[in-house]
């Protein structure tokens, strides 16, 4: 495992049960490093999409990436409000200043007003019998899943506002000084 310090910049790559590149983000921030977590931060960066298609980031973005658990939250600043969009997805991995994880298509958005939303449950199902995900991926995925919903519903970790306004700061200071 690279040695991952505070202050650097990574890329962010996201595949498909495939192998295949899924979407790219060119660069975050990390602004803390935990045993089982990592946390990032960026802002209008490039994202692009399997297809080639590119588009900047609008918003300050805080990202949690877990060692254990099968998901990632971003935590959106959008103009209307703190958004969460959560990637049901492996464990990260870091190879050669990239940020990796397979996304396995089920998200939680959750809305400024708490109330939140499961998206792509046909997207998951169809892409669960064309990449042929077993059994006990599945499982682990579905509890994932419900695990994830818990975490927002005990507003816990990253859905903590107390917790979310630290890294925003965090990454506001890391910034103004590079």
């Amino acid at each position: 495992m690279e040695k991952l310090k505070v202050g650097s910049m990574y890329e962010i790559h996201c595949y498909k049960h495939n192998g295949k590149i899924h979407r790219t983000w060119d660069e975050t921030i990390i602004l803390d490093i935990k045993e089982d977590l990592l946390i990032c931060g960026n802002n209008n960066v490039t994202v692009t999409e399997s297809n080639g298609r590119k588009h900047k980031t609008k918003e300050i973005t805080i990202i949690f990436f877990y060692t254990k658990r099968w998901f990632n939250v971003f935590a959106q600043f959008k103009k209307k409000g703190l958004f969460y969009k959560c990637n049901i997805a492996t464990p990260y991995l870091v190879d050669d200043n990239v940020i990796k994880f397979i996304d396995y298509d089920l998200d939680l958005k959750v809305f400024p007003d708490g109330t939140f939303r499961v998206l792509d449950r046909n997207e998951y199902k169809y892409h669960k019998l064309k990449m042929k995900y077993s059994e006990d991926l599945d499982r682990v995925l579905q509890s994932e899943l419900t695990e994830l919903i818990n975490m927002k519903r005990a507003e816990v970790g990253p859905f903590n506002k107390k917790v979310i306004e630290e890294y925003y700061q965090k990454y506001l200071k890391i910034t103004q000084n590079n």
